[in-house]
C-alpha cells in the first residue's frame, strides 16, 4: 500500500520503520484557554510530561454502585450480549467489552457530559470535543484475558482514520485496582514518541483483535528502549478513580489470576477539529462504534444536574 501524502503518521508498513517524535503538542490549549479549566499548571505539565493523570475517588460510592447494578443487568440480557459491540472472551462467552455503551446507557451519556470533565478534555483538547468511541471493560476474577501493549492512537489512524494527535481518554474504575486484578499500565511519557507497527491490516480485523490484538503492537526493541528510559506505571487505587491518559500513550494490562475482578467505564474524546478520515490503512471504516462518524457534533455539558451524582 502506498502511503499517503496527508499521512503524518504511517504505520502497518511492510517492513520496520524507526519510530519518530510525535509532531503533534500534548496539550493543545494556549493562554487563558489553558489555565481557565480544573486542571493547574502542575496536572498540566504532568500530563505532557507523562501522558497521563490519575484521581483517586473521582466518583462517589453510589453512583459506582449504580453502575455496577448497571453492569450486572447487562451480563444477563442476551440482547446485549449477542450485539456486534459485545466483545466475549477468546473461545468463551464471557464478556470482555461492551462498545457504544453511551449510546445504551442514559446514565453513562450523562456522565460523558460531565462539566468538569468536558472543562478538563477542553484544558486538555483546545477545542470542543465529541466521543470518539466509549465501552464497559470486564475482566473477570481467574479469567480476565490481558490486553497487549500498543497506542490508541496508531490503532485510531490506521484503521479509523483519526488524522492527528488531538483525542484523550478517560478510564474510570467500578471495581478497586489493585496491583494483582490486572491493573492498567503506562509507560511514562512514551506519547511522545510515535512508533510505526509491521503488517497488512485485513478487513474486518477488528472482529479478532478487539479479543487478542497482534497487528499494531509496537516491536519489542522500541518498547524496551521506552521503559528503560522512564519504567513502567500501573496506578492502583479505589473504585471511583480515573486515568486520564493521552492517545499515544502506550499502555497494557496483564490477565486477572485474582479471584477480584476488575471492570471500568472507557470513553475516548476527539477533538470536533480532527475529525475521522478514510483509514490510513487503505481499508474501509469500522462500525461506528468503534470510530464513531455519524454523532460527531459538539457535546454539550449537562447544566441542570452533576452527571455523577445521576440517579
Amino acid at each position: 500500500m502506498d502511503t499517503r501524502t496527508d499521512d503524518f503518521y504511517p504505520t502497518r508498513l511492510e517492513r520496520p520503520t524507526p519510530s519518530f517524535e510525535r509532531l503533534d503538542p500534548v496539550v493543545h490549549s494556549t493562554g487563558t484557554d489553558r489555565t481557565d479549566g480544573p486542571l493547574s499548571e502542575t496536572e498540566l505539565a504532568q500530563y505532557e510530561r507523562d501522558g497521563f493523570l490519575v484521581f483517586n475517588r473521582f466518583l462517589d460510592p453510589s453512583t459506582v454502585r449504580r453502575f455496577r447494578e448497571d453492569l450486572r443487568a447487562y451480563e444477563e440480557d442476551d440482547s446485549i450480549l449477542r450485539s456486534e459491540g459485545t466483545i466475549t472472551e477468546p473461545g468463551k462467552q464471557e464478556i470482555r467489552s461492551i462498545f457504544g455503551i453511551h449510546e445504551l446507557s442514559d446514565r453513562f451519556d450523562q456522565l460523558t457530559r460531565d462539566p468538569k470533565i468536558l472543562a478538563m478534555v477542553r484544558q486538555l483538547l483546545g477545542s470542543d470535543a465529541y466521543i470518539h468511541q466509549s465501552r464497559i471493560n470486564f475482566k473477570p476474577g481467574f479469567h480476565g484475558k490481558g490486553f497487549d501493549w500498543h497506542s490508541d492512537f496508531e490503532t485510531w489512524h490506521a484503521e479509523d482514520g483519526m488524522p492527528r494527535m488531538r483525542a484523550v481518554s478517560f478510564s474510570i474504575a467500578l471495581t478497586d485496582n489493585t496491583p494483582f486484578n490486572g491493573p492498567l499500565m503506562l509507560i511514562p511519557g512514551s506519547h511522545k514518541t510515535f512508533v510505526p507497527c509491521v503488517g497488512r491490516t485485513p478487513e474486518d480485523n477488528y472482529q479478532s483483535s478487539l479479543k487478542k490484538q497482534e497487528l499494531g503492537v509496537p516491536n519489542e526493541q522500541d518498547l524496551a528502549a521506552l521503559v528503560d528510559r522512564n519504567g513502567i506505571k500501573a496506578p492502583t487505587g479505589p473504585a471511583g478513580s480515573l486515568i486520564i491518559f493521552e492517545c499515544n500513550t502506550l499502555h497494557a494490562s496483564n490477565a486477572n489470576m485474582s479471584p477480584w475482578p476488575r471492570s471500568n467505564l472507557f470513553f475516548v474524546y476527539n477533538s470536533v477539529e480532527n475529525q475521522l478520515e478514510a483509514p490510513y490503512c487503505g481499508n474501509k471504516p469500522r462500525p461506528d462504534f468503534l470510530g464513531n462518524r455519524t454523532n460527531t457534533r459538539a457535546l454539550m455539558p449537562n447544566d441542570s444536574r452533576d452527571a455523577r451524582k445521576t440517579g
